[in-house]
């Protein structure tokens, strides 16, 4: 790990912050690469170039800023601001350290290591190893919070995952007939379409497929259509659901242990049949007559799925709490009483308060009528 014991000016924060705004416009796009953010600085404190990682396997944020500049002398002694460390080696893409180390830049400031393995400081040194200063640190926290589904994905190689749920002030998500629209406001559920076009997945029981036959597509907002899990244990789901039908199907996975829906032991297979019945189908052991949930996220993370959100009932949002394997959540909690009904959250086998759920970090906004809880576990 590179040492550092930098000052920053105010300068320095200024410029960081627009590479930190740069980065965000990646959003959605880059998974599951970071999001990256650059900005050069002339020696007389001119922004000369800014730019961000916009796709996945296309160029990286250093690359597409370096691009705008005409002429290389205007680099002689320049400050290139990066939100994460340089890559150090061959992907889809050459090496940013490389390029970097070769310009006649003066300072590079960048505000957290990439926890990569192929990287984790090597690309600083390789900066360092041309004698061009290189200054770690700056805003760290707020570049670990804004890549937390990358951070989790490349050290734990399983997706993040934040649990949604809509429910009443007395904690009510269903009513006594099973209906459930509309709980949350307008603005809520324009958010939870945003979340989804951010999130590499979204993730559903059995129960709310077979009830509510969602789509699970983003259409609220501009965004990317993300993969669609359904955790359905003994794999009875009927084909005609949304899932299986729409122009989207190549996106839905669905999670079983029953095996004999795919008449082999691969763990991942591309069904081919004609008809409904596509997507893909990952098989996990039995958990206590379930689908063991966290083999299916290591499953998942596998596959490249670094952030899941889940929309599920309080079946599978309860089980997925009990088994530890939520680590964000966030509660839209709409001004309504109900009396009845489906609790947002199942019984968790809490007995004493020392068993309590805490949260380490939380926060309350407004979210349309609703108030929006954010913690992470």
């Amino acid at each position: 790990m590179a040492k550092n014991r930098a000052s920053f000016t105010a300068d320095d924060e200024k410029w960081m912050k627009m590479a930190f705004r740069m980065a965000e416009k990646g959003r959605g796009y880059v998974s599951p690469n970071p999001l990256v953010g650059c900005v050069i600085v002339s020696q007389h404190g001119k922004l000369l170039a800014k730019g961000f990682h916009e796709r996945y396997g296309r160029d990286h944020a250093e690359v597409n800023a370096l691009k705008k500049i005409k002429n290389e002398n205007e680099l002689i002694d320049a400050t290139i601001y990066v939100t994460l460390e340089p890559c150090s080696h061959f992907g889809k893409t050459p090496p940013c350290a490389l390029k970097l180390s070769e310009l006649p830049i003066k300072r590079v400031v960048v505000a957290v290591e990439d926890p990569n393995p192929k990287v984790s400081g090597r690309g600083i040194q390789m900066i360092r190893n041309n004698q061009i200063q290189v200054d770690v640190g700056l805003f760290q926290d707020v570049a670990l919070k804004q890549n937390e589904f990358f951070f989790h994905h490349i050290t734990t190689r399983r997706p993040f995952v934040m649990l949604k749920i809509a429910q009443t002030l007395d904690g009510y998500t269903t009513a006594l007939n099973g209906e459930s629209q509309w709980i949350s406001s307008d603005v809520s559920r324009t958010n939870v379409h945003y979340w989804r076009s951010i999130y590499d997945a979204v993730l559903i029981g059995r129960y709310t497929a077979l009830f509510d036959n969602p789509r699970l597509t983003v259409r609220h907002v501009t965004g990317r259509q993300p993969m669609r899990v359904v955790v359905d244990g003994p794999g009875e789901l009927p084909d005609h659901l949304n899932l299986f039908n729409d122009q989207y199907v190549d996106k839905t996975i669905r999670i079983t242990h029953n095996r004999d829906l795919i008449g082999s032991d691969d763990q991942i297979l591309e069904l081919i049949s004609t008809g409904t019945n596509r997507g893909k189908i990952i098989t996990v052991t039995q958990q206590n007559g379930h689908a063991d949930l966290d083999l299916a996220l290591a499953k998942l993370g596998e596959m490249g799925i670094s952030s899941i959100m889940v929309e599920s009932g309080g079946s599978l949002g309860t089980a997925l709490l009990k088994q530890k394997l939520v680590d964000k959540i966030q509660i839209f909690v709409s001004p309504k009483i109900l009396g009845g009904g489906k609790r947002s959250i199942l019984g968790l086998g809490i007995e004493r308060m020392s068993e309590i759920v805490e949260f380490k970090e939380s926060s309350w906004e407004k979210s349309g009528d609703d108030i929006l809880f954010t913690g992470y576990l």
